[in-house]
This record gives structure tokens, C-alpha cells and sequence, in this order.
């Protein structure tokens, strides 16, 4: 133990003597936590819609203004034509393109049916659906249940007058995108550190020499790499809590669930990503190649994490993948204790996969360190 203890204060001194590092172990997840919470988001704002009103009446006039007044829709154009319309779409300058027809308002006083056409630009398909539903929520502030109105051919159920309805949001009441998001982009952006400094921490030994001077030595394959891998154990626990205190003074991130889960898991994860991170190692002979293989598996387990988009909503055969995803089982975990309040019985299956995963991939990592000399 006491040369695993002289290990981890050579590899401490390193750290802090290389000024390089510091910034991107300390500075650079926080400064990624803060943008990335502010730009990665699905809310869609600013919605360019085009109206091309055929009744200019004051109930028409009514419609528009409550759609651009929603806070999701600008207005930019009033067409006089289809083809006025068609053309700003097809410019991108219109995301979505209304009809009003004539007789609008005489059919909506006498409770007739009448129609609205509404056009997507759907090339974003996420940005479309959004759009449309933000639509229909105005609409139906609109009374369309009173007035009778058909909207894509759907008949309004006018018979349907006092019903009231009242939505109550759990886990994140206010719909704010930032407290779904940051908790998940806290634990990838951990997970992601961790692994890319990990995997060229020993590739670096080669280049500068030293890794010849310590396989000489009588220290055991374990020894070594307990004694490389805990530090950056210690410095993803510090950034983790480092993010917590961010995420909750800048974003008011809600704690519901025990502290000790999260870090008690991201010890397991970081267990697992360390294990890869090492065994990427053993076969990079520079630190750019540890880096491109640590970045290209790093890019695969990001985008089937479901950060950013759910894994119920991936074939099976993707979901079946994202099992030996670490940075998956990170964001579900702290989503669920941050957001949700859940205990250790909803996140046990989640941490003994890691503890799973980083048994086998050190075993991995210290069956293919080559202790050679020379």
C-alpha cells in the first residue's frame, strides 16, 4: 500500500506542475456546463410564421395577435397570396405558413364550422411537431371548443362547453429545459473528462520516457495503475461537486434525493470509464492517438446516452447498446436522484452494471499493461 500511496504523489505532483492540465481539469467543465446549459435545449423559440389572413376582420386580427403575443411565434410576413407564402417558406424565411379563410369570423360568431390551414416547414422534424403543437395550444385558448372550428380536417366538438382542465407538472414544475438538462450534462461532462485524461495519462509516460524507469522498478502491473487511476478518481468526485454548486447557485437545480447516491455512483462510473480509459491507453503509442480513440468512443456514448434524446425512442437493437454505455447509466442516475428524489432501489441496477463494467474492463486494462523494460 505505502508504494500505491508514492504513486499517487507522483501522479498528484505532475498534475499540478503541469499548467496545462489544470485549467482543463478545474475551468473548462465548468465554463462547458454553463454554455451547454444555456444552448442545449429543445425548446423552440422564435418560430417565423407566416399568415396570409383572407378575412381581415377583428377576430382574425384577435388570432394572430395571440399567437405572436404566445412568446413562440414572430411574425414575418402577412402574404397576400399561397404563392407569397410557399416562396417565404422555401427562403426559410417562414417556419409556418397560416390560412385564414374568408368568412372567418361570420362562421366563428355563428358557431359554423370553419377551417385553418397550417403549413410546416418540416426539414427539422422536432422543430415541426413543436411548432404545430404550439399552434394547437393556442388555438384551443382560442375557445375553439365554443366556436366549432375544424382544424386539419378534424371536427371541433362545439357540444363540449364547460369542461376544465387543470395539468400539474411533477418532478419540474416549471418546464424549465435548464433543470432537465444540467444534471445530465454534469454527469457526461464528468464521465467525458475523466476518460480523455485517463487515456493519455500513461500514453504521456511513454513519450516523455519515464514509463522505462518504472517497468524496471519491482512495482506490481496493479500497483501502477491503482496508483494512475485514482487520482483522476478524486479529480472527477471534486468536479462533480465543483458542478453540483454551479448547477444549484446559477441554475437553482433542484437536490431532492441523497448526495451520497450520486457520488457513490459516480465513484462506480468513473471505476468503469477509468478501466476504459486505460485499456484505450495500452494500445496508443502518443497522446493524440489515446485522444482521437478516447473521442471517438466518447462521441458514440454521448449521443446514445439520453442527454439529449430518450432511449425509449431508439430501435431496440440501440437500446440494447446503450447498456454498456456508461455515460447512459450516469445521466438516468442523475436525473433520477436530482429530479425525482429516487432511492438506492431505483438505481441499484444502474450501479451494478458500472461496478460490472469496471471489473471487466480493468481486468482488461492490467492483462494488457506489457510491464517490459526496453
Amino acid at each position: 500500500m505505502r508504494i500505491v500511496l508514492l504513486l499517487l504523489q507522483k501522479e498528484f505532483l505532475q498534475i499540478f506542475r503541469n499548467r496545462a492540465m489544470l485549467p482543463i481539469i478545474f475551468v473548462f467543465p465548468i465554463i462547458q456546463l454553463v454554455i451547454l446549459s444555456f444552448a442545449a435545449t429543445h425548446d423552440v423559440k422564435n418560430i417565423a410564421l407566416a399568415v396570409l389572413d383572407q378575412d381581415h376582420s377583428s377576430t382574425s386580427r384577435l388570432l394572430v395577435s395571440k399567437l405572436t403575443a404566445s412568446g413562440y411565434f414572430t411574425l414575418a410576413g402577412m402574404p397576400l397570396s399561397d404563392h407569397q407564402g410557399f416562396e417565404l417558406i422555401e427562403k426559410d424565411a417562414a417556419d409556418v405558413f397560416l390560412t385564414i379563410p374568408a368568412h372567418f369570423e361570420r362562421d366563428v360568431l355563428k358557431k359554423q364550422p370553419t377551417s385553418l390551414q397550417v403549413q410546416v416547414n418540416a426539414i427539422n422534424g422536432q422543430k415541426a411537431g413543436l411548432a404545430a403543437s404550439y399552434a394547437g395550444e393556442v388555438f384551443k385558448e382560442f375557445r375553439i371548443s365554443d366556436f366549432g372550428f375544424r382544424i386539419g380536417g378534424v371536427p371541433g366538438k362545439s357540444e363540449i362547453r364547460n369542461l376544465q382542465s387543470e395539468i400539474r407538472y411533477w418532478y419540474n414544475p416549471s418546464l424549465d429545459y435548464k433543470t432537465f438538462m444540467v444534471p445530465g450534462i454534469l454527469g457526461e461532462l464528468v464521465a467525458m473528462l475523466v476518460l480523455i485524461l485517463s487515456a493519455m495519462n500513461v500514453v504521456r509516460e511513454k513519450e516523455i520516457g519515464t514509463i522505462e524507469q518504472i517497468n524496471v522498478t519491482p512495482i506490481r502491473k496493479w500497483q501502477f495503475i491503482l496508483g494512475k487511476l485514482l487520482p483522476f478518481l478524486f479529480i472527477g468526485l471534486f468536479d462533480l461537486a465543483l458542478g453540483l454548486t454551479v448547477g444549484k447557485l446559477l441554475f437553482n437545480i433542484p437536490l431532492e434525493g441523497d448526495l451520497w447516491l450520486v457520488f457513490a455512483f459516480c465513484v462506480a462510473n468513473i471505476f468503469a470509464v477509468l478501466g476504459i480509459g486505460f485499456f484505450i491507453s495500452n494500445f496508443a503509442d502518443t497522446q493524440q492517438q489515446a485522444m482521437f480513440i478516447a473521442w471517438f468512443f466518447m462521441v458514440i456514448f454521448i449521443l446514445m446516452s439520453g442527454l439529449f434524446t430518450p432511449i425509449e425512442s431508439m430501435p431496440e437493437w440501440a437500446q440494447a447498446m446503450t447498456v454498456p454505455n456508461p455515460i447512459a447509466h450516469f445521466v438516468t442516475v442523475m436525473r433520477l436522484v436530482l429530479l425525482k428524489g429516487s432511492g438506492w432501489a431505483d438505481i441499484r441496477y444502474n450501479f451494478f452494471v458500472m461496478i460490472g463494467l469496471g471489473v471487466l474492463f480493468n481486468a482488461l486494462a492490467v492483462w494488457t499493461y506489457r510491464k517490459t523494460a526496453g
